[in-house]
């Protein structure tokens, strides 16, 4: 059983590694065939009646590492100086504008059509605007530069604002002044926290001698955001301080204060830092999407009763999104259609508490959107291709 175990996952994973390189060529989206994969493998022991064990709480401890781990990789593409300021701001906006109209748009149809209060409106309507940057990222691999690293910011920054702006709803019983001022010192405290934990986590990492260390390193990575959840802080800011930081270790070690980092090795050091991180969240967002697909049901799928909720909230989602390209100056094509949902919008979804659970917003409306959009994007990046083709191969060159 365990050989059969390996075997399978090694076949999954060598499959899921087809998808990955093979997606700039097709314009598939590598999470619609993970996925698709995961569901065919659950019809496959169910034909043979193969005995499989309960993995569906392995799904959220994988999605955690990979929010993490997927956060941190797409921080570490970001080269910070003034020609780039703003790309940041107008990501910014755009990345947050969304979450609280769509989010607040959403929760009133909840309201309306279903008589929800609004703020358990609001906790079930977040996972369903926060775009996801595990999909995100990697479909914009092959964009020009300008749009790759508008994406990269954007989608990152989404998470970062979708999990907070969560976590605010659903912890606190009462929206008011006071727990907006605490809301606001824990954010500063996670400020704080980040930049010191960014320095110390950047000096190891050019002064551990021995041949392991960037498993230590991942390690503590992970252990501070968990800590931080606990207490209810913001982890992922951390994660895009500390990938920011290592990504632009140049801009910073010019600074006297920062000489005891030791530029040169750091620098080595982050370079393969990197190549590991992009390697780890290969295989944690592989195994995340394949066991997801593996626990869809096809009568979810086609679930009729959320069908035409899921297309009015695509709908709804691409609509806003063209407003605020066209009024911040945005090319419309390709960033138009890469709003896809995903890892985030499961991991929320299933962070809800058990109080603030609404039946409109179930499994089929989650995975519905999520397929829907990832096709959505899908059918933008292959008509990107034919009117810019030129653009991508050119970028694909360089």
């Amino acid at each position: 059983m365990t050989i059969s175990i390996i075997i399978t996952l090694c076949v999954l994973l060598l499959i899921a590694y087809l998808f990955e390189v093979s997606s700039p060529k097709t314009r598939i989206p590598t999470v619609i065939l993970l996925l698709l994969m995961g569901w065919a493998v659950r019809r496959v022991t169910d034909i043979f009646m193969v005995d499989m064990p309960n993995l569906e709480p392995v799904l959220p401890i994988l999605g955690t590492v990979g929010l993490i781990m997927i956060v941190l990789e797409g921080s570490l593409e970001l080269e910070l100086n003034k020609s780039k300021i703003p790309t940041i701001i107008n990501s910014a906006i755009i990345a947050f504008l969304p979450i609280i109209l769509f989010s607040f748009g959403l929760a009133w149809a909840f309201n309306h059509f279903g008589g929800i209060p609004i703020k358990i409106g609001l906790a079930n309507a977040i996972p369903l605007s926060v775009i996801s940057s595990a999909i995100a990222i990697s479909s914009a691999s092959n964009f020009a530069t300008r749009e790759r690293e508008f994406v990269t910011f954007e989608s990152s920054l989404s998470d970062i604002f979708g999990v907070v702006l969560f976590n605010f709803i659903t912890l606190n019983a009462v929206i008011d002044a006071a727990a907006v001022g605490f809301f606001f010192m824990e954010l500063v405290l996670m400020l704080v926290i980040a930049f010191l934990a960014s320095i110390g986590l950047a000096y190891l990492l050019g002064r551990i001698k021995h041949h392991v260390k960037f498993a230590p390193i991942i390690i503590m990575i992970l252990l501070i955001y968990s800590v931080s959840k606990i207490y209810h802080l913001p982890g992922l800011v951390f994660i895009m301080i500390f990938g920011i930081f290592i990504a632009n270790l140049d801009e910073f070690l010019d600074n006297k204060y920062f000489q005891i980092l030791h530029t040169e090795i750091l620098n080595r050091e982050a370079k393969k830092f990197k190549e590991l991180t992009s390697e780890f969240v290969f295989l944690i967002r592989s195994l995340f999407f394949i066991l997801f697909g593996f626990f869809i049901e096809t009568t979810e799928l086609f679930n009729q009763e959320t069908m035409m909720w899921s297309i009015g909230i695509v709908c709804g989602i691409l609509a806003l999104r063209l407003v605020l390209l066209l009024v911040f100056d945005q090319p419309i094509l390709p960033l138009l259609f890469i709003a896809p949902r995903g890892l985030i919008t499961i991991l929320l979804f299933l962070s809800i508490p058990a109080n603030q659970m609404i039946p409109l917003a179930n499994r089929s409306l989650i995975i519905q959107v999520i397929v829907i959009t990832a096709l959505v994007m899908m059918i933008g990046l292959m008509f990107y291709r034919n009117n810019e083709g030129k653009t991508i191969e050119k970028s694909a060159v360089e």
